[in-house]
């Protein structure tokens, strides 16, 4: 039905041209509701409500909404969707890069479908759980509004120290870079009851760093650990000036105390700024679609929720083997530069899980299970000998490639994998 005259812009243009519409076409009061809506380029008018401004003045606040939806099999199956709409006093890419964003605690698996919406791909099992992580991630936001911290990505600024001599009681510690002068910024939160003061204060001394515990109760579980800022105070940091930052932050959001949107369906949840219908495609939550194999890749499992796929076929036992230790001893060599160790951590890591899901019921149980891409062996240590220069290392990790490419079906799995390897022969040719 086409409507002519100007089209709504705000929910109170809406009913008003949905009443015109009701009297004259003789419709229900509901369809017509729907019909104006999508007037106004919405997909009905519950996408409306949502979308549209009552009237004409707005909030121009920025802000950014996070979606979570969940099903609870020990409840019946109940399922549902949480939406958490966070204030910000800039636009949420001012605060992180999008690519920065996914190492930022609680949008690990967030996608951003619009403008002003991430959407968590994983159906999260408990209404709870899918609370908890949406606060989580709202508590970072506020970290970076408030301290100006972004995550580091960098490997180049990760103080050795903290591999060579570890924290004491160092736990769900996270990365960050001042962007201002590049300083490099260790938050530390471990249980209450965990840290040994004295063992710490030793560290700090040992190694010229300064450790304070914040007032604000933190990031990852508030008023069970505590946060602690470590700095390497060489650098001259101005260590203070972050505290009081951290100090004066508001209260932690807790799912304790939820004000987020709670509907017990799994209707797709549309944002303001969703107004096309590819907007409509991309906000659909990918963990709601039933996984099923391709003759290329197939499902980690068959369980609704499940979007991570791998090659259909199997690099066999002794394959894998043979690229744990290629891999482990590369990123132990010399040659393994902060880029290139980032992308073998994660070609090793994925590796592993499809070995897992490769063997037999009764293989590799135990610890051989993890010694094939993270624990070291004589064998590794014999192999690591034998590279020699960086040519050899630049074909051992091509060995690998070729291995996988005989192994596996072309497919987007497959192809992330070389390309990590890839990238990693290129910076190692790079600089040798």
């Amino acid at each position: 039905m086409l409507i002519d005259g100007p089209r709504p812009t705000t929910l109170v243009g809406v009913k008003r041209l949905a009443k015109q519409l009701k009297k004259t076409n003789g419709i229900k009061h509901s369809d017509a509701l729907d019909l104006a809506a999508k007037s106004a380029d919405c997909v009905n008018f519950r996408h409306a409500q949502r979308t549209l401004p009552t009237s004409g003045f707005t909030n121009s606040k920025p802000y950014v909404l996070l979606t979570i939806y969940w099903i609870d099999k020990e409840r019946g199956h109940r399922c549902g969707r949480e939406t958490l709409r966070i204030e910000l006093s800039k636009p949420i890419l001012e605060l992180c890069p999008k690519s920065a964003l996914r190492y930022v605690r609680g949008f690990g698996n967030l996608r951003m479908v619009a403008d002003d919406h991430f959407v968590c791909d994983d159906i999260a099992h408990k209404q709870e759980y899918a609370r908890d992580r949406l606060c989580a991630a709202e508590r970072s936001l506020r970290f970076m509004e408030h301290t100006g911290l972004r995550p580091n990505r960098d490997r180049r600024n990760y103080p050795r120290i903290l591999d060579t001599d570890k924290l004491p009681n160092i736990d769900h510690s996270t990365d960050w870079v001042d962007p201002a002068s590049s300083q490099f910024v260790l938050i530390d939160e471990p249980y209450g009851n965990a840290p040994d003061d004295s063992n710490r204060a030793a560290w700090a001394t040992r190694n010229g760093w300064r450790l304070e515990k914040a007032s604000w109760p933190g990031m990852y579980r508030p008023y069970d650990c505590d946060l602690y800022v470590g700095i390497d105070t060489r650098s001259g940091y101005d260590v203070d000036a972050l505290m009081e930052k951290i100090n004066a932050m508001p209260e932690p959001v807790v799912s304790e105390n939820w004000t987020g949107e709670s509907v017990p369906s799994w209707e797709t949840f549309l944002s303001p700024m969703a107004k096309t219908k590819q907007d409509e495609r991309r906000a659909r939550c990918k963990g709601m679609i039933y996984p099923s194999p391709s003759k290329a890749t197939v499902p980690y499992n068959y369980n609704p929720g499940c979007s991570r796929r791998r090659p259909a076929g199997e690099l066999g036992i002794d394959g894998h083997v043979q690229a744990g230790r290629v891999i482990k001893t590369v990123m132990s060599s010399q040659y393994a530069s902060g880029g290139v160790y980032t992308r073998l951590n994660s070609l090793r890591s994925e590796l592993e899980d499809w070995l897992s899901l490769e063997i037999d019921r009764g293989q590799l149980d135990g610890p051989e299970f993890f010694e094939v891409y993270y624990t070291r062996t004589d064998e590794d240590q014999a192999f690591l000998q034998a590279l020699t220069s960086a040519d050899d290392v630049v074909a051992a990790l091509r060995m690998i490639a070729r291995m996988l490419k005989n192994a596996y079906p072309d497919c987007a799995p497959l192809r992330r994998q070389l390309r990590r390897i890839e990238m990693s022969v290129s910076m190692i040719e790079k600089v040798r």
